[in-house]
């Protein structure tokens, strides 16, 4: 058993390539072999979001605090609210992020696959994606 203290995780910004303004990141767990979960609290600052990106085996996603939204390639914007938890398919598009006048926190989970990848990435989402009129 391996117990992490409050306080103890690391807790970085989140690289720019993959983000558009400002997102932290803490690292909640990451299980070593033969485990595969990984878990990051994501808190998004009002506007921010994550690139278009994929998972090999699949996100979930459980809102924490805040307001959010979630869209798939080609789909209009979900809105997420704290308690909501958004299972995304293996290799599905899709952005997450938070809504623009509201901060978003959440945890992301996700399993590594064999090589210890868990997400491919794409384009930053456009503004126009962003800005579409959730669902």
């Amino acid at each position: 058993m391996e117990i992490t203290r409050a306080g103890h995780k690391p807790h970085m910004q989140a690289n720019p390539d993959y983000f558009t303004g400002r997102v932290w990141q803490e690292l909640i767990v990451e299980a070593p072999e033969p485990a595969r979960v990984r878990a990051l609290r994501v808190t998004f600052e009002p506007g921010a979001r994550t690139a278009w990106h994929t998972h090999p085996l699949g996100q979930t996603l459980h809102v924490v605090s805040g307001v959010g939204l979630v869209a798939l390639r080609d789909g209009a914007p979900q809105v997420i609210q704290p308690g909501d938890t958004v299972w995304i398919p293996p290799g599905e598009e899709h952005w997450h992020g938070a809504a623009p006048e509201t901060m978003m926190c959440h945890l992301a989970i996700q399993e590594a696959d064999d090589d210890g990848h868990v997400a491919d990435w794409l384009e930053h989402v456009s503004d126009a994606d962003y800005g579409r009129a959730p669902d």
